[in-house]
C-alpha cells in the first residue's frame, strides 16, 4: 500500500513538472497586457518545475539522469529554484497590483537567501548523498539547507497575501467601482501557496520530530496534488481574470498634514463635488478624477475622507449612490422606474453591489423600501 502511494507521489510530481513547462510555452503565445507580471509568472512556474523534478530525482532511487547533476549539480538547482519560488510569487501580484511597477535594484535583496545557501554549500561541500541523508557525517549541515528552503517561501507567502490584503484595501480607497471576482481569486490563489508552503515546514517538522515516516508521506503527498490543482489555477486566473485587475497607485499616506484653513477648504470642496456637482453619479469614478473635477490633490482628498467622514473612497461614494437611489424610490413622480433603472441613475454599475450597499445601509431591499415610501405617502 505505501508503495502504491509512493507511485502516485511520483505521477503527480511528474505532472506537475510537465504542465509548468506546458504552462510556460502557452504563457509565451498567448497575447497579454502586463508583459512584466507574465514573465514574472514564467519564472515562478519554471521554478516550481525545477524544484518538483529535482525532488523527483533526489528523492527516489529509480530516477536518476548522470552523477554529475544527481550528487554535485542538484542541490544547487534545488536550492535556487526552491528559494525563487517565494520572490517570483510576490512580485507577480506585486505587477499585477500596482500600477506601474517596475523592477530596480532594490529588488536583488531577494537574491540575499540565495547566495547565502548557495554559499552554505559550497563551503561544506554538501551533495545529494547529504541532502537525501545517506551520509551521516553531513547530516546537521544538509539539514541546516533543509531548514532555510522550507521556511523561506513561507515567509514570502506571508507577504504575498499580506501585499493582497493591502490592494483589497487600497482598491477602497481609491475606487468607487470594482469587480470583487478578480481581486478574490488572487487572494485564493495567494493563500493557496502560503497554505502549500506551510504543509512544506510540516512535513519537514514532522520528519525531524516524529519517527514516523508514513505520516510525513501522506502530508508531502497532500503537499502535491495542492501544488497540482493550484497551478493549473493558477493558469486560468492568468488567462480569464488578470487582465480585468485594477491597478492601484502605492499608498497613500494616512498620515498627511495640512494646516486647519486647508483642512476646511478641502472638506468644503469634497462637500461641493458631492452635493452640488453630484460626481457620485458618474459610474467607474475613482479618486484620481475625482481629484480633478474638485480641483484637489489626491492625498487631500484622502485625508478629507479618510479622518473627516471616517470612511474610505468606495464607501463613501456609494454611501450618496444610496442616498440618491431612495430618493429615486421614494419620489412617486419617478414611480415608472425600474430597479434597474435607479440603481444606473444613482452611479451604480453592478445589480448586486447596489443591492448589497442598500440592504446594508437601509436595512431593506430596494423594492420593500419603495413600497414603504409609497405606503407612507398615501396614508399622509
Amino acid at each position: 500500500m505505501q508503495k502504491y502511494i509512493f507511485n502516485i507521489h511520483d505521477v503527480v510530481l511528474f505532472m506537475t513538472v510537465a504542465e509548468c513547462f506546458l504552462l510556460v510555452i502557452f504563457q509565451a503565445i498567448l497575447p497579454v497586457k502586463n508583459q512584466l507580471a507574465n514573465r514574472l509568472l514564467s519564472v515562478f512556474l519554471l521554478s516550481i518545475a525545477v524544484s518538483s523534478a529535482c525532488i523527483l530525482v533526489l528523492w527516489n532511487e529509480n530516477v536518476r539522469l548522470f552523477p554529475l547533476f544527481d550528487e554535485t549539480l542538484l542541490p544547487y538547482f534545488l536550492v535556487i529554484t526552491q528559494l525563487l519560488k517565494g520572490p517570483m510569487l510576490l512580485l507577480y501580484v506585486t505587477a499585477l497590483t500596482q500600477d506601474s511597477f517596475s523592477l530596480n535594484r532594490r529588488h536583488w535583496l531577494h537574491a540575499i537567501p540565495i547566495v547565502i545557501a548557495l554559499l552554505w554549500l559550497l563551503a561544506f561541500h554538501i551533495n545529494g548523498s547529504d541532502l537525501s541523508f545517506k551520509t551521516l557525517h553531513q547530516q546537521q549541515l544538509a539539514n541546516a539547507v533543509w531548514h532555510f528552503i522550507k521556511v523561506m517561501p513561507f515567509f514570502y507567502g506571508l507577504m504575498a497575501f499580506n501585499k493582497v490584503r493591502l490592494y483589497l484595501i487600497s482598491l477602497q480607497d481609491q475606487y468607487s467601482t470594482f469587480s470583487s471576482t478578480e481581486p478574490s481569486w488572487l487572494k485564493t490563489l495567494s493563500l493557496g501557496f502560503l497554505i502549500t508552503w506551510t504543509f512544506s515546514i510540516l512535513v519537514h517538522v514532522v520528519a525531524n520530530t516524529i519517527d514516523s515516516p508514513r505520516i510525513s508521506d501522506v502530508i508531502g503527498i497532500t503537499e502535491n496534488y495542492i501544488v497540482f490543482i493550484l497551478i493549473n489555477a493558477l493558469f486560468i486566473n492568468s488567462v480569464v481574470h488578470t487582465h480585468k485587475l485594477l491597478t492601484t497607485k502605492p499608498e497613500l499616506s494616512k498620515d498627511i498634514k495640512v494646516d486647519e484653513k486647508l483642512t476646511d477648504s478641502a472638506i468644503q470642496k469634497v462637500q461641493q463635488g458631492m452635493e452640488t456637482q453630484k460626481l457620485f453619479l458618474k459610474q467607474n469614478l475613482n479618486i484620481e478624477e475625482f481629484s480633478k473635477r474638485i480641483n484637489l490633490p489626491v492625498k487631500e482628498v484622502s485625508a478629507v475622507i479618510n479622518k473627516h467622514y471616517g470612511t474610505n473612497f468606495f464607501e463613501f461614494m456609494n454611501s450618496y449612490r444610496v442616498e440618491e437611489a431612495k430618493r429615486l424610490l421614494g419620489d412617486n413622480q419617478h414611480a415608472e422606474m425600474t430597479v434597474m433603472d435607479v440603481l444606473l441613475h444613482a452611479g451604480f454599475n453592478s445589480k448586486s453591489a447596489f443591492h448589497r450597499f442598500f440592504n446594508r445601509l437601509v436595512g431593506m431591499s430596494p423594492t420593500e423600501y419603495r413600497k414603504q415610501q409609497l405606503q407612507k405617502e398615501k396614508a399622509g
